[in-house]
């Protein structure tokens, strides 16, 4: 990884320009790992070896390595945006 993840980077899955949440914590209690945040859904933990890599306060995150439930909380990140706005 090319810089280090701080809280308050974005997060975005790697291929997409949307971003997905926000970093809240990183590395808590020492454990290698991040934690997330996803507009309408809450806190994530997600693995460090899910990173693909950080760039430009950018975490960008490999898909195949989310498990299942921050797969889906991803799908509605956006779903209280007004599309009008």
């Amino acid at each position: 990884m090319e810089d280090r993840i701080e809280e308050g980077y974005m997060a975005f899955l790697s291929g997409h320009s949307t971003g997905i949440g926000a970093v809240r914590e990183v590395a808590p209690d020492g454990r290698p790992e991040i934690v997330i945040f996803v507009e309408n859904s809450g806190d994530f933990v997600v693995p460090l070896d899910a990173v693909e890599a950080v760039e430009s306060q950018k975490v960008i995150l490999d898909a195949g390595k989310l498990d299942a439930k921050f797969r889906e909380a991803i799908g509605h990140a956006h779903d209280a945006e007004d599309p009008a706005c």
